[in-house]
Parts: C-alpha cells; structure tokens; sequence
C-alpha cells in the first residue's frame, strides 16, 4: 500500500552507523545496498600532484566539460557547469525563478520537494510554473517522455539515466527553461568525489555558475572526472554487468516470494509484504536495505559487490 507523499520530509539511504549501533557489528561489517552506487566503482588511476595543490585551472575544466559534453552528447547550443555533486545543484534548483507552484511527480527524491518547500514555494500545487522529474524515477524506475513536461522551468533530474542512455532529454537541454542534472557518483561508483553537472539552458547555467562562485569542483574531481567521462569501453562493459545483475538479484527475491515493484540496472524496487521486518531480518545479517515512509511493502535493494553474492544469497 502507497501512503499519502510527504514530499518535503527528508528520507535516504546509507546511514550505516546508526545501522551498527542498532543491530550491532562494525562499520567494516556492514553490506550497504540502501544506496544505487555501482559497487564496482571506476579506478581513474593516479591523480597528477597539482591537482590537490594548485587552485583549479581552466584547462583542467575545460577538459571535464569537453569530456562531459561528448559522453552525453550535449547539443551545442546547451551549456554545462559542473559542481560539487548533484545535490548541491538539486537545492539551488528554486533560486532558479520567481517562487511560485512546483509539481513534483512522486513518490520520488524527496530532496528536490525539500529544496522547493524551504524555499517558499508551493509543492503540487494547481497551475504550476515548474516541473521536477526524475528519470528514471527513484525508486520505481518511471521513464518520462518530454512531451509530459510542459511548464515554463523543467528540471529532469537524470541521476541514474547512464545505465539507460536512450531514456535521456537531452536533445532538449537548450530549450529555454530547461535544466538537466547529472550525477557522477551514482554509475561511476564514487560518491565520495562529489561531483555532479547541470546541463542545459544557458542562461539557467550561468545563474547557477554565480550561485556557486569559483572553483567549485575540486582539482581531483575535475582530473578523475574527465579521465571517466573519455572511459566510453567501460561505461558499455559497466552497463551490461549491471544488467545481469539486476537479473540475479530479481531472480533472487522473486524466488523467495518477493514481487518486483521497478527499478533500474543500479538498484530493485521489491513488493516484500512487511518491508520493516525484512530489513530487520537483512540487518541481523549486517545487509542495510531501504524502505521508505510512504509505503509499508516497499523495500529497495542496490547491488552487491561480486563477492558479496553468497551472503546476500543466504540473508535472503
């Protein structure tokens, strides 16, 4: 059963201290697949010395953003600012017009309704002014067409959409009032670097360029992030690895009982009956799954590393 959609309450995965303290082992102990990251993350290699020296430099960011406009195939009219991941994008997104209804389609990432709510506008209101998507959604793996976005700002938050390139808006990301957002983190397996990207109309990308002030992606993130983004072989050997894992894990639950709800390719949106004991039950195991305030049978599981399948095989 789907609850009524708290939009502005704030709700994530990770959080494995608390996990620890509650059901007892080691940080070091602890299966996180409450989160979407790729367990397999991308190994850039070394990071040259001036990157975590010097102050970044324009070369540098000009060989992230050439790197990024080639992977996502940015028209040329567009433009793209990278920041300090996706999130900080996601709560500047409000400064973006003059506050008035936002529609945000959910349930979903709850930050975007946190960010437009704090902000004083009105979420899901009549007659909006501007449309947050996620797509593929989060958690049930909804693709959006750009024909169901029609008000004056849209912002598409494809944070996941690497793992299903086809799904992208952007052969739209010039068109006045557009705005795409990008998260590294997610496909490339590195959280940690906080990088993200908001593509689009330029004069949207110039606002956020000056809401943000310089330098804001670090030295290593502008190098680790431009070596990935020329990485096309291994985002193709990527896309088809997570595709057979999300195989075996539905085959996984669908074989103890479970029904599969949607999802994408880095994480499984399940139907478990009793979501709360079924993370109860994993957690005994040291795994961490998600479940969320709107729904008492949802539970949403990332993928394992390769050698974490047989203890996820004998927690389930």
């Amino acid at each position: 059963m789907i609850k009524a959609h708290t939009s502005s309450a704030k709700d994530h995965g990770g959080g494995l201290d608390a996990a620890a303290r509650t059901f007892g082992g080691t940080r070091a102990e602890w299966m996180d697949l409450s989160t979407g990251i790729n367990p397999l993350p991308y190994d850039a290699g070394a990071v040259p010395p001036d990157a975590w020296t010097a102050l970044p430099d324009a070369g540098a960011h000009d060989a992230l953003i050439a790197a990024a406009r080639s992977f996502w195939n940015v028209p040329d009219g567009a433009a793209i600012l990278a920041a300090p991941g996706a999130s900080c994008l996601i709560a500047n997104m409000p400064r973006l017009a003059n506050k008035g209804t936002v529609s945000i389609h959910g349930p979903t990432y709850n930050e975007h309704a946190a960010a437009f709510d704090a902000a004083g506008w009105a979420v899901n209101g009549t007659q909006p002014d501007a449309t947050v998507v996620v797509n593929p959604n989060n958690p049930d793996g909804r693709i959006w067409h750009p024909k169901e976005l029609t008000t004056q700002l849209r912002i598409i938050d494809e944070s996941f959409c690497d793992v299903t390139p086809d799904a992208t808006h952007m052969a739209d990301a010039a068109a006045s009032g557009t705005v795409i957002l990008k998260s590294f983190g997610k496909f490339w397996g590195l959280a940690g670097l906080r990088l993200g990207f908001a593509i689009g109309d330029p004069e949207l990308i110039n606002a956020l360029k000056q809401m943000l002030g310089p330098w804001p992606v670090s030295g290593p993130a502008q190098h680790i992030g431009a070596v990935a983004l020329r990485d096309q072989e291994w985002a193709k050997d990527t896309r088809d690895r997570l595709t057979k894992d999300a195989a075996r894990l539905d085959n996984l639950m669908t074989g103890k009982g479970a029904s599969v709800v949607g999802g994408t390719t880095l994480f499984r949106l399940y139907d478990v009956g009793d979501a709360a004991a079924y993370q109860t039950r994993l957690a005994q195991s040291q795994i961490w799954s998600r479940i969320f305030p709107y729904s008492d049978s949802w539970l949403r599981l990332g993928l394992p590393h390769p050698l974490d399948w047989a203890r996820l095989e004998n927690a389930v």
